[in-house]
């Protein structure tokens, strides 16, 4: 794969480690994009779409980790971690958040090039899709804004992740046990009321008639699903 022309997002609060990969990105034929903090870097993904990105986890504002996980609730670009924090649980934090691979400070250029060049060849060509829409209703991942027939509808965040999870997947049937494990973790599978609750809630928020569902389906005994009309 040629490196000329990809577009590459540098996050880090730490002017001289920008510079000397700058440069280092440059003489390979990349072009660079800098942040200096998570929300100038959730931004950067949006205005200017990088192949890959390059992230620091001790940021100013937002930590790297949640940095990470908001970006793969809607973007799939590859993320290699740099971070001074050598723990293993720091680097199964960061890569259970979405982060494609980890490098600890320092480090050479050599072994980052090398880095960027696995996960840009695992990169899907599927293009991020931050606006999931059925009929009148809208999600906006990037801004984490859900709308019906053009109005904001305040959810609280599980219902907004049950939401996402059900509208990423529009179509198909969610069991139950799926949703329990990616919405509140594996000690909650077998806990079918508080899913119950959320789904009524959820029903109340969005549904026309929330006795009738147009969107948010049961199937019966399995689970839940997103009806696309």
């Amino acid at each position: 794969m040629s490196e000329a022309g990809q577009r590459v997002l540098v996050v880090d609060d730490e002017a001289p480690i920008r510079r000397y990969l700058r440069a280092a990105l440059n003489a390979q034929g990349f072009t660079i994009f800098e942040s200096a903090n998570g929300q100038e870097a959730l931004n950067a993904v949006i205005a200017n779409r990088p192949d890959i990105i390059i992230l620091d986890l001790g940021l100013p504002d937002i930590d790297g980790i949640e940095v990470t996980r908001q970006l793969r609730e809607w973007s799939q670009t590859p993320i290699i971690v740099l971070s001074v924090r050598e723990s293993e649980q720091d680097k199964i934090a960061a890569l259970d958040a979405g982060a494609d691979d980890y490098l600890t400070k320092p480090f050479g250029t050599g072994e980052l090039m090398a880095r960027m060049r696995v996960v840009m060849r695992r990169q899907t060509s599927k293009p991020d899709e931050p606006i999931l829409q059925v009929d009148e209703l809208k999600m906006d991942l990037s801004r984490r804004v859900v709308t019906i027939r053009d109005e904001e509808i305040s959810l609280t965040p599980t219902e907004y992740d049950i939401l996402r999870l059900l509208m990423q997947n529009a179509g198909k049937v969610i069991t139950h046990h799926h949703l329990l494990r990616q919405v509140w973790g594996t000690a909650y599978e077998s806990e079918m009321h508080i899913l119950r609750v959320n789904i009524s809630n959820l029903r109340r928020k969005i549904e026309p008639d929330p006795s009738r569902p147009h969107y948010l389906l049961t199937e019966p005994g399995v689970g839940y699903r997103l009806k696309v009309l």
